[in-house]
């Protein structure tokens, strides 16, 4: 049985902005910088979309990962899904909305992933994979939110 988890950020961003700043992989590299995050093949720039994949190389918990990841789905602006079809989890699919909420956008994503390794996985995904990932999810997402470009004074 999956971890799962919902993160809910609110954006000032309509859904279209947001929507396509999340599958951005400059601004997902961006997001990631204290992990090192980078895209090493697939869309390695600019906007990802439906079918394609991007292989990810990053460091977590100290250790060097490559993640390859699909996006399955995708009803723009409205939302996409992207699934690890290679790397180090058994299962991962995550799942971002994207909601009109009154001048801008209620961002919920949705994810879901085990771990490897049986008994031992399931106890590395209660004690520490599942608080890290939803972390890394809330940290990108502020990441995202901040690319906000100010308002504008009315006055001008």
């Amino acid at each position: 049985m999956p971890v799962a988890f919902v993160c809910r950020t609110r954006s000032a961003m309509p859904p279209q902005e947001l929507f396509d700043l999340s599958r951005n992989i400059d601004a997902h590299v961006g997001s990631m910088t204290k992990s090192r995050e980078k895209a090493i093949a697939g869309v390695t720039t600019g906007l990802i979309s439906e079918g394609q994949t991007v292989t990810w190389q990053a460091w977590h918990l100290g250790v060097r990962f490559r993640m390859t990841s699909r996006i399955v789905r995708m009803d723009a602006p409205a939302s996409f899904s992207d699934e690890q079809v290679k790397g180090p989890f058994k299962y991962l699919r995550h799942t971002h909305e994207f909601r009109p909420d009154g001048s801008g956008t209620l961002m919920v994503d949705t994810i879901e992933f085990a771990a490897p390794f049986g008994p031992l996985g399931r106890l590395a995904e209660k004690l520490i994979l599942a608080r890290y990932m939803q972390n890394l999810i809330e940290k990108r997402n502020e990441f995202l939110v901040a690319q906000a470009p100010p308002a504008l004074d009315a006055r001008q």
